[in-house]
């Protein structure tokens, strides 16, 4: 039975990121062409092809939906050799698939991978969440705190006024109030309209210039952006919320017990991971995917969390001839 020791993270890595970027230079042809289910079938057939190359026994753990909802990279779904170390293994092939659509900014191909068992296997709904960056005391912010109160805790913790401390909230009618109280306290707010992996993100790296990030967005993409901080640094909660019995239902299949539960950023990945993010659009932190005569240039960030270690990894590759 393979354990954690069997996990060769520094091995599999510059793997993880190949993944990563050619679901991006997959998804890259579609950049702008209005058509978001394309651009997202084109980076997960990819995203699949080069993970099934992989000597690993992964099973994918977050992805894009139950077995007979996705056709590929579903939840459950056994990818790589089956030749190397048990991994679970959490992706979004392409976060942002309006955003590539439109060619808006900060369109990301999104990848995890820990030992087996590590990640919290979370149900399609939605979760509530809150992010801070590293430096700061365990629980200096909480779920159970309002809005207000989480801007103002922080301000205090960091040393700053409260006008000085910018959130990042995915922009959305459930949003409002949230927005309206924080707005309230003299902070100031950076709306996105999709992309929560890389709005957590933002609170980690500090030429982003955001300080936290609230609200409500996908329970899977929680999990892929506390893989994210679990590498970058920084706190993370989340709080699974449920619509109706049927989500409720997917969350005693996923084997969740406690529907109230407050999850911590380790609680959600339990042990080290790497992680690996390209950018298909610019954005704040990566450039999409660069075009020039005869040639197609990817950065990709692959981080790990048992070393802290940061790569940016620029690759170039010739365009395929027809």
């Amino acid at each position: 039975m393979p354990t954690s020791a069997d996990f060769q993270d520094r091995m599999l890595s510059l793997g993880l990121a190949r993944v990563s970027e050619a679901a991006a230079l997959a998804s890259a042809r579609l950049i702008g062409k209005g058509d978001e289910k394309a651009a997202d079938q084109a980076a997960v057939n990819a995203m699949r092809t080069q993970l099934n190359m992989l000597d690993i026994a992964g099973v994918v753990v977050i992805g894009e939906g139950e077995r007979d909802e996705a056709p590929m990279l579903y939840i459950g779904e056994e990818v790589g050799t089956g030749n190397g170390p048990g991994v679970d293994i959490a992706l979004d092939p392409l976060e942002g698939t309006t955003l590539t659509a439109k060619d808006m900014p900060n369109a990301l191909t999104v990848i995890a991978m820990g030992p087996r068992g590590s990640m919290l296997h979370a149900p399609d709904t939605y979760m509530d969440k809150l992010a801070i960056g590293p430096g700061y005391a365990t629980g200096v912010v909480t779920l159970d705190m309002t809005p207000g109160e989480r801007v103002k805790a922080l301000a205090a913790a960091k040393g700053c006024a409260v006008a000085d401390i910018t959130v990042c909230i995915l922009e959305r009618p459930r949003h409002e109030d949230m927005i309206a109280e924080v707005r309230a306290t003299g902070a100031a707010i950076r709306l996105i309209t999709d992309g929560d992996v890389a709005g957590v993100m933002h609170c980690a790296d500090p030429q982003t210039g955001i300080d936290m990030y609230m609200g409500a967005g996908g329970a899977p993409e929680g999990v892929l952006a506390a893989a994210a901080l679990k590498c970058m640094g920084g706190q993370m909660y989340g709080r699974l919320l449920f619509r109706n019995d049927d989500e409720r239902g997917r969350a005693a299949k996923a084997g969740i017990t406690d529907f109230d539960r407050i999850y911590t950023r380790d609680e959600m990945v339990t042990e080290d991971v790497i992680f690996a993010a390209t950018g298909v659009t610019g954005g704040t932190i990566l450039p999409g995917v660069k075009r020039e005569p005869g040639w197609l240039t990817t950065e990709t960030l692959i981080m790990r969390s048992k070393t802290g270690s940061v790569r940016r990894i620029n690759y170039r590759t010739p365009v395929a001839q027809d």
